[in-house]
């Protein structure tokens, strides 16, 4: 298993210039993942894509974090009606090719 590159979270608060608090309250909601290390608390590199997305959010639209929580879950609903709708579209085309 590759090895990830974790970031510590108040480093990225002062890099975005959001407070931890918001950070805090992301993670209570289950919508970001933080690692603690020796009582360092850290977000994986492979996150932070996520954190800017909702952070962005947070500051261009001036949604709360119960808000950002509403509209990634949504988000996550039309990312699995796509998926199911491409397996039905390749259904119907074996379908459709086997009975010409």
């Amino acid at each position: 298993m590759a090895q990830q590159e974790l970031i510590v979270i108040e480093t990225l608060c002062s890099h975005y210039e959001i407070e931890v608090s918001f950070v805090d309250s992301l993670f209570s909601l289950g919508l970001i993942e933080i690692h603690t290390v020796e009582q360092t608390r850290f977000i994986s590199e492979g996150k932070v894509a996520d954190l800017e997305k909702m952070i962005r959010i947070h500051q261009e639209l001036e949604v709360n974090p119960e808000g950002i929580d509403v509209i990634f879950n949504l988000l996550r609903k039309v990312d699995d009606l796509k998926s199911e709708l491409a397996v039905a579209k390749n259904r119907l085309r074996r379908y459709e090719l086997e009975n010409q």
